[in-house]
C-alpha cells in the first residue's frame, strides 16, 4: 500500500484547482476494487471549487465540492500534477459532461469510468492491463457474478486505468490527506 501513513492534513482551501483527489469510502463496490487494486477505489479532479468526476448514480458530473463532501464519509487523499494546463484540463472536463458512467470499463463506448475520465481530461497517464482478482482468484467471485449479469466477458488484461495506478504515476505529487469537518 502507498497510502502515507501520518500524511499531512491539508485543509480544503489548500486545495489548488487542479489536484486531483484519490478516495475510498466504506461501500461494498469500493472494497471490491481496493481487493482488486489496494488503496484507492474513486478519483476525481478538483477544478475552481468543483469536483469533476465520474460516478456510477450520475455519470460524469461537476459537482460544488462541499455538496460532494456531504454526501458521504469519504477518506480524500489530494495529489497535484505541477505542470498542469488548468484551463486545458477544464475545457476538456467540460466537453464530456453528461455522459454515461462506463459500467462495462470497456474502452471506446462514449462512456466514462472515474480513472479513465481523469486519464482523458488529464492525458499524461499510461494505461494498464485491467485486473479483476483478488488474494484467491484471477478473477473474483463479486466481478464474475458482476459481469454476467451485464451479460459480458470480464475484460480481464483489456487496456485501461484505476485509481490506485494513476496514483502512483511519477508526474503526480502526494500533497496529503484532505482534513474534513
Amino acid at each position: 500500500m502507498n497510502i502515507k501513513i501520518n500524511a499531512n492534513k491539508v485543509n480544503i482551501e489548500e486545495l489548488v484547482s487542479g489536484d486531483l483527489l484519490f478516495m475510498r469510502d466504506a461501500s461494498e463496490f469500493s472494497k471490491v476494487i481496493i481487493d482488486t487494486t489496494s488503496n484507492y477505489s474513486h478519483v476525481g479532479i478538483y477544478l475552481n471549487g468543483k469536483i469533476y468526476h465520474a460516478t456510477r448514480k450520475k455519470g460524469v458530473v461537476k459537482q460544488d465540492f462541499h455538496s460532494f463532501l456531504k454526501e458521504e464519509k469519504r477518506e480524500i487523499f489530494v495529489y497535484r500534477y505541477p505542470d498542469i494546463n488548468v484551463e486545458n484540463v477544464i475545457a476538456e472536463a467540460e466537453k464530456h459532461l453528461g455522459k454515461d458512467y462506463n459500467d462495462s470499463f470497456y474502452p471506446d463506448n462514449g462512456k466514462f469510468y472515474c480513472s479513465q475520465y481523469v486519464a482523458a481530461i488529464l492525458p499524461i497517464f499510461s494505461t494498464i492491463p485491467m485486473q479483476f482478482g483478488d488474494k484467491n482468484n484471477k478473477i473474483s467471485d463479486y466481478w464474475k457474478n458482476y459481469y454476467k449479469d451485464l451479460g459480458l466477458a470480464v475484460p480481464l488484461d483489456v487496456e485501461g486505468t484505476n485509481p490506485n495506478q494513476l496514483s502512483e504515476s511519477e508526474k503526480l505529487v502526494f500533497i496529503g490527506e484532505l482534513k474534513q469537518s
